[in-house]
């Protein structure tokens, strides 16, 4: 359960999120998305010291995105500002390695009667003459209240002009173009009233529960001359990922049965034929429920078919979040026989974890590889399951669409993305068809450059070999001892990317250790898979041998050491302070405290069972074992609890919980609930105020030195 960037829940260049996967980045990941009104008269918190700037250096960096290669390969259009407040650029894709040789941009406008209006999403046409986008800008002829719903607009090459193609009312998302260019298909919940995906704030309980207001995500198709439009998905279905087949006569999609924040993790695949009045009965592929074999009972997502439409591939493995995809790359075949169709893992035993693919022959596949905190382009041949070539990209993060690790590909293979790292804020980049790698847009070169060290660590525990970051303090002087934190993502199944600029504890003064322990993409299937029916004790040993590392090489003063984590992050910080005495002062964010009392609270209890092996009600003792609250007399961390009054995913009653249980044990605790928020954060003023309570949580119990002090 992450918070921040893929398809939908948990997405972003810094971290992940279901408990997992949005545990990791909240406040990078919520940045992207509007803030939603607060409701009238709700209560408001007293405000939280500001004891220190929170925010790292980089915030002022500009953020490209949604980034599309043209098929020919020779334009990239990318949104530069995210959903809220983006524009949509064009750039050409070749000479721009330098400032000096950068092309001119165009801005495409489309023509809107106001000025407060944003678009985002660009996807090019199969013949490169029309880009697709959305976009919130007013169309002179529709009615004011319909000036903030996203519409889906055509910009023309020849023309440059835009023209505002549906009036529809709901969310969309995911345009895709089919083959022929005469139509659009895309994710659509009609007449929604919150996002699809379990990270925004669930409604208030209302009606019959789980049977009123139920909304579903289809897909909807408009041809893209008048923008008439037709359901390609059934009305029972919850849809969150589709393709076209090669000929457009098919989708396949990834769904389930609703409500749709409860049951990615047991969705199927699907194929259905396209082009009739009303959505045809889909053909049910893949069944990972009832599969046999190491895929039973895991995760399937980004569907793609082969060129010639006989196969399709897909990542398979354990995921806790729809978005944070990961596992190995699977291919099966489209058109099952009588007995079905058995997938094949074409990736067995690979040593980093594959996170988004596609066809780039009918024998051979592409994929963005997460490999111990390196990305990896790779190309690969599914029949010899073996790599043919790869381009690694170093200590970076990649991406350019709704999916973790989404790239742009034209016709030709070149691959447009955006790029960050280290010290790299995000700019557009291309892989050419000669793997020579372009950065294409300068838009941070005057950017604030980080002044902190960054290391990428690997050490040893219980036989495995497991990799982090560590973030030097500013200013570092190896004479002085420093106070370090430990922040622990989201997810389980995420990790924490290579940190870009300066953290905002590093800015004050600490160490700041980003471990990936088991369960961590980035280091195979089998080491996601290590926690399972095991949360918070090996992932906790992890955490402690690289702690150990740190301490034995680098003035890290013992005394003064905290945890921080958000959701899955959340949960670990509530545990680990039962286990240990180690950490001087904690934050856990949006935490889960008892496993079984949560099991019956949240809004996707789905994600469980593939991490329990079973609902808690079949074995509630591999669910104790792993509660904080069954230890609670162990603690005494001063912890301050945070959390949304409606978070659906890590749901408030566990931080009171757990702030009950320590306040009556005496233990130093605060609780911080933030009305009218979600798992992940929306509202800006929650956002810096919870951010300045964790700032002056941990300088309250683990203070900087004087000299540190007076160096900010």
């Amino acid at each position: 359960m992450t918070v921040q960037p893929v398809l939908t829940r948990r997405l972003p260049p810094l971290a992940a999120l279901p408990l997992a996967a949005l545990l990791l980045v909240p406040a990078a990941l919520l940045s992207q998305t509007p803030p939603r009104a607060q409701a009238p008269n709700s209560p408001q918190l007293t405000p939280a010291p500001d004891t220190a700037n929170p925010n790292p250096q980089f915030t002022r960096a500009a953020q490209p995105g949604g980034v599309a290669l043209s098929p020919d390969g020779k334009w990239i259009a990318y949104t530069l500002g995210g959903r809220g407040g983006g524009s949509i650029h064009l750039v050409p894709s070749s000479g721009a390695s330098s400032p000096a040789a950068a092309a001119p941009e165009t801005v495409i406008d489309p023509a809107a009667a106001g000025t407060a209006c944003s678009s985002s999403a660009p996807v090019w046409s199969p013949d490169g003459q029309t880009l697709a986008f959305l976009s919130t800008c007013q169309a002179k002829s529709d009615p004011p209240s319909r000036a903030a719903q996203e519409q889906i607009y055509l910009w023309s090459r020849a023309s440059g002009e835009s023209r505002q193609l549906t009036h529809l009312k709901g969310e969309l998302q995911h345009l895709a173009w089919s083959p022929d260019g005469k139509s659009i298909a895309f994710l659509f919940v009609e007449n929604a009233t919150r996002s699809a995906g379990a990270l925004d704030a669930m409604p208030p309980w209302n009606g019959v529960i789980g049977e009123d207001g139920v909304e579903i995500q289809r897909v909807y198709a408009v041809d893209s001359s008048e923008g008439k439009g037709q359901w390609l998905t059934p009305g029972d279905l919850h849809v969150y990922e589709f393709s076209w087949s090669p000929k457009g006569h098919e989708i396949a999609y990834i769904a389930a049965p609703p409500p749709g924040e409860n049951t990615w993790w047991i969705a199927k695949m699907y194929t259905a034929p396209t082009g009739y009045a009303t959505p045809s009965k889909p053909t049910v592929v893949l069944d990972p429920t009832t599969v046999a074999g190491p895929l039973h009972g895991l995760q399937i997502a980004v569907p793609q078919w082969s060129p010639d439409g006989s196969k399709i591939a897909f990542i398979g493995g354990l995921m806790s979040d729809q978005g944070s995809t990961g596992g190995d790359v699977w291919v099966i075949e489209s058109k099952p026989g009588p007995q079905g169709a058995t997938p094949i893992d074409v990736t067995p035993g690979i040593d980093g974890t594959p996170c988004w693919v596609a066809w780039l022959t009918n024998r051979e596949i592409g994929f963005v590889e997460d490999r111990r905190g390196h990305t990896l382009l790779v190309d690969w041949d599914p029949d010899t399951k073996a790599q043919l070539f790869a381009t690694d990209l170093g200590e970076a993060t990649v991406s350019g669409g709704p999916i973790k690790d989404a790239v742009s590909l034209s016709t030709r293979n070149a691959v447009a993305f955006v790029k960050s790292g280290l010290d790299a804020a995000p700019e557009v980049t291309l892989l050419d068809t000669g793997n020579v790698l372009h950065q294409v847009t300068h838009l941070n070169d005057n950017a604030p450059k980080s002044t902190a060290k960054v290391e990428s660590l690997e050490w040893q525990s219980d036989g495995f070999h497991v990799q982090g970051w560590l973030t030097y303090p500013v200013n570092y002087d190896p004479a002085r001892k420093y106070p370090l934190i430990v922040t622990v993502h989201g997810g389980p199944s995420a990790s924490a990317g290579p940190p870009r600029g300066v953290s905002a504890w590093a800015q004050q003064g600490y160490f700041e250790f980003a471990p990936n322990p088991r369960g961590s993409f980035g280091q195979g299937e089998a080491f996601v898979q290590a926690n399972r029916k095991d949360f918070g004790y090996g992932d906790l040993r992890d955490i402690l041998a690289g702690l150990d590392a740190i301490e034995a090489r680098l003035p890290v003063d013992k005394n003064r050491e905290g945890l921080t984590g958000w959701s899955y992050g959340g949960f670990m910080t509530m545990f680990a302070v039962t286990q240990t005495h180690r950490f001087r002062a904690a934050v856990a964010g949006a935490g889960i405290s008892d496993w079984e009392s949560y099991y019956g609270e949240n809004s996707i209890d789905q994600w469980m069972v593939p991490f329990f092996g079973a609902t808690v009600y079949d074995d509630p003792a591999v669910y104790a074992k792993s509660s904080a609250i069954n230890y609670i007399k162990n603690v005494t961390t001063p912890t301050l609890v945070i959390v949304g009054d409606r978070d659906g995913e890590c749901p408030a009653p566990q931080s009171f919980e757990f702030w009950h249980a320590l306040r009556a044990e005496g233990v130093t605790t605060q609780l911080v609930i933030y009305p009218n928020e979600g798992h992940g954060f929306r509202n800006p003023e929650h956002i810096r105020d919870r951010a300045q309570r964790e700032a002056a949580w941990f300088a309250k119990y683990m203070p900087p030195t004087p000299a540190q002090t007076a160096a900010r």
